[in-house]
């Protein structure tokens, strides 16, 4: 997935638009395109990342059955040298004849018996011990034959999955950009769009109160923090900045109803919620919001798509939490979300 990441936000104190129904039409939509591909490619990612893994146990089970192959051609040299050796010794003492001569000529022919007796179980134990070894070195010649080629398959497979991953990510790319510029007209327009209802409906696991504002699993970076200074605000920063890629879902941090959807100005879009207790969080910078103005929203429930509107050099999701639902009446987020139970990543 491409990896898009924020830089920092511009804020200033110039008036926000408040949302306005959406105008005109730019066809379909471009945010529940991001969205579709944003979910394709995490299922090819997975089936790339299981495969890459496959592969390497398929080439380390290859690598060992080679190794036992060599072990097993290693014994069999030495039993083809004994082998060699007792034949050797059968030529210079005359062979079978030479043992007949013996029990002939022996002062004690019982022992000659148990001496030829003994040559002969020796030799058959080498013998099969030969064809045991030359059978277990077929199988593992054959087991080793099957995991090279299992092997080569998977990596073939590898092959065309990391194509379509690339291409995938070519398309998405594309998207999240159409749907950026989609958000800055708007925004020069003064109008949003109203809300993209996303195809599925997201919702906080059972028994969660407080969540984050983006998902751990959509990778997240936290970058400019609360109170922070730079050149790129006017005073201190007055949030968290979120550094994600275009089109990545955000989300409220806990239940509450929609006091604000607005576009233009310097946080560009963005939505802001009234919690129980008195307390107000917005997210900033937005590419697409998927809720309207006095709506009620659960926690963990998808209020927008982050993007890179209003006074941003790149995109980001900017948050906050307020005692109004104005500016400069924010605390820190990381220290309000961790005594709230939710610690950032």
């Amino acid at each position: 997935m491409v990896a898009l990441l924020a830089l920092f936000g511009l804020f200033g104190r110039a008036p926000v638009a408040v949302a306005a129904p959406a105008s005109g039409s730019d066809g379909p939509s471009v945010s529940a395109e991001v969205a579709r591909l944003f979910e394709e490619a995490a299922r090819i990612t997975e089936r790339y990342e299981k495969g890459r893994r496959a592969a390497d146990e398929q080439r380390a089970r290859a690598s060992l059955l080679q190794e036992d192959l060599r072990e097993k051609r290693r014994e069999l040299l030495v039993l083809q040298d004994r082998v060699g050796e007792i034949a050797r010794a059968q030529y210079r003492a005359g062979g079978s004849l030479a043992g007949t001569a013996r029990l002939l000529l022996a002062r004690d022919p019982e022992d000659a018996l148990h001496v030829e007796r003994t040559a002969q179980q020796a030799d058959q134990a080498v013998t099969r011990l030969m064809e045991r070894t030359g059978r277990a070195e077929r199988r593992l010649a054959s087991a080793e034959s099957r995991a090279r080629a299992a092997w080569r398959d998977l990596n073939l497979r590898q092959t065309r999955l990391a194509a379509v991953k690339r291409d995938l990510e070519t398309r998405l790319e594309q998207a999240q950009w159409q749907l950026q510029a989609q958000a800055d007209r708007s925004v020069a327009a003064g109008s949003c769009r109203g809300a993209e209802r996303p195809a599925r409906t997201e919702r906080a696991p059972a028994g969660r109160v407080w969540v984050a504002p983006v998902a751990e699993e959509d990778g997240y970076t936290l970058s400019a923090g609360f109170a922070s200074a730079g050149r790129h605000w006017a005073h201190r920063h007055t949030g968290q900045d979120f550094a994600v890629a275009i089109g990545t879902p955000v989300r409220s941090v806990g239940a509450g109803r929609v006091e604000r959807v607005s576009c233009g100005g310097p946080f560009g879009i963005e939505v802001v919620v009234r919690h129980a207790g008195g307390w107000y969080s917005q997210y900033a910078h937005l590419a697409s919001v998927a809720v309207d103005q006095g709506e009620a929203v659960a926690v963990g429930q998808q209020v927008g798509q982050a993007g890179t509107t209003g006074n941003s050099t790149g995109p980001h999701l900017h948050f906050e939490v307020r005692l109004t639902p104005h500016l400069g009446s924010g605390v820190d987020p990381v220290a309000w979300l961790r005594e709230h139970g939710v610690v950032l990543g």
